[in-house]
């Protein structure tokens, strides 16, 4: 055979070994070619893959917390910057004395005719805004972050003259929204509270009649699908959160402060909102940690640590012989100290509707007054006349409540109307003891019926068994 030849079989040898070689190596490790911006497929259990540069990799990391803020935009390195909208870009000056407002509106304007839009007011500034209602419908998904401090003018000599002074934030006929941040609230409220108007601040401790509107902090108002977590909200002139006409709505890790003597500073107030969570926040303040009112139904509590406070209440129900409803409410792990009361129900006379399936568990008092309290005989004054009719209180469940209570009141107080008795009430595991010295007065109750499945702390003779002989027109007092 020529040279040549031995040549041409020697290379189509090589050439064929070289190719079986390749083969061997694809099929064990699976590699796959892509296009660049297609992802890389995931490996099967038990494949094993092929690190691309396996002498320079380093040791997997450990598991670390997830950011406790994901759609902060000052971590936003994704390039989705076009949904944040920096007040900071709109004109705001964040020194605490100029007026941010023009700011805060032109961002919004903008962030909410996007999905997912982001209306940012960054750390480290202090933003003075006047009066607001930030107005819907948006599109979906719109966040207002807070990571600075925002807050109103202070008292009411500073605040405009035409503008409300009943509120100040005011977020209205919005839908899938997010109020969030690692900033604070702050209300400015002190100059408020010293109105002579309210209670005891006028000339030596008097209260004098005349105008006394101050403005609740932060509104809700026909909205739906609403998350409120993270904030600091404190010092309000008058309720620190309220929520009207609204459903579905989560309110998780806030701080709500105000002092203990601070006037009308309910934490957090619905009325006329269903399917309602509120979750692992700290509120203390000079009225209720949060209030219930009329239309309201499937709330549920859990993990609240209130007080000082007034405890967490359901009412005022009934005024001016109105018709009240409220259904399905629950209060869960929760802890309750140094309060004027504990977990209460408070109805006017004259009033109609109901109030029923209601749980109150696994709370803890601390040195409380009316640890457990309805009282159907509410009044701000000592000129309310007696009435017949009162809103029907029943199915009440108080279950494995415990601590200590403020001996000056007894800890249990059941006051329920003279024609409308409260019924099926029904009482496990409470345990109460004095914080200090004796029980002046034992538990009270009148016209409140049914049963102890376990023996009460202190021991309560006073609740009915059954049901009551004569029940008035039930049907009247249903919702």
């Amino acid at each position: 055979m020529e040279p040549i030849h031995w040549f041409m079989v020697l290379w189509i040898t090589l050439s064929l070994m070289i190719f079986q070689n390749s083969s061997n190596v694809e099929g064990r490790y699976h590699f796959h070619k892509r296009n660049k911006s297609s992802p890389a497929p995931s490996p099967e259990a038990g494949e094993p893959v092929a690190p691309s540069t396996p002498s320079l990799s380093p040791p997997p990391l450990p598991n670390v917390p997830s950011d406790p803020y994901p759609e902060d935009p000052g971590n936003n390195s994704s390039g989705s910057s076009d949904c944040v909208f920096n007040v900071m870009n709109y004109g705001a000056v964040g020194d605490g004395s100029a007026d941010d407002t023009a700011a805060f509106r032109a961002a919004w304007k903008e962030a909410c005719a996007v999905e997912s839009g982001v209306v940012f007011a960054p750390a480290d500034y202090s933003f003075k805004i006047t009066s607001t209602i930030f107005s819907g419908p948006c599109q979906p998904g719109l966040v207002f972050q807070v990571d600075g401090i925002l807050m109103p003018p202070e008292g009411p000599q500073t605040w405009p003259k035409g503008d409300s002074q009943k509120q100040w934030l005011v977020f209205y006929r919005l839908d899938q929204m997010t109020f969030t941040g690692s900033g604070t609230i702050e209300g400015n409220g002190q100059k408020w509270w010293d109105l002579p108007c309210k209670p005891h601040r006028g000339p030596n401790g008097s209260t004098l009649p005349g105008p006394c509107d101050s403005p609740a902090l932060i509104r809700f108002f026909m909205s739906n699908n609403l998350v409120v977590k993270g904030l600091r909200i404190q010092n309000s002139p008058q309720f620190h959160m309220k929520f009207d006409g609204c459903e579905g709505v989560q309110i998780e890790k806030l701080s709500i402060s105000s002092p203990k003597l601070s006037p009308n500073t309910d934490g957090i107030h619905i009325e006329n909102t269903k399917s309602v969570g509120i979750y692992d926040s700290m509120i203390s303040n000079g009225d209720d940690c949060i209030s219930i009112g009329t239309g309201c139904a499937n709330v549920d509590i859990r993990g609240v640590t209130c007080g000082p406070s007034h405890g967490i209440s359901i009412g005022s129900l009934g005024v001016h012989n109105s018709q009240a409803c409220v259904s399905n409410i629950t209060v869960r792990d929760a802890i309750i100290r140094e309060s004027d009361n504990g977990v209460r129900i408070k109805t006017w006379q004259g009033g109609t509707g109901c109030v029923s399936a209601i749980v109150f568990e696994n709370i803890q008092m601390e040195n409380v007054m009316n640890c457990l309290l309805v009282d159907q005989y509410y009044c701000l004054s000592k000129a309310c006349r007696n009435e017949t009719s009162a809103v029907y209180v029943t199915d009440l469940t108080y279950r494995n409540i415990k601590g200590t209570y403020d001996v000056r009141r007894p800890p249990i107080h059941f006051a329920c109307s003279d024609t409308v008795a409260c019924t099926n009430i029904t009482l496990s595991e409470v345990e109460l003891y004095p914080h200090e010295g004796e029980l002046m007065d034992d538990p009270f109750c009148w016209n409140a019926y049914g049963t102890q499945e376990t023996a009460t702390i202190p021991p309560i003779d006073c609740l009915r068994d059954g049901e009551p002989e004569s029940v008035a027109e039930v049907s009247q007092y249903t919702c």
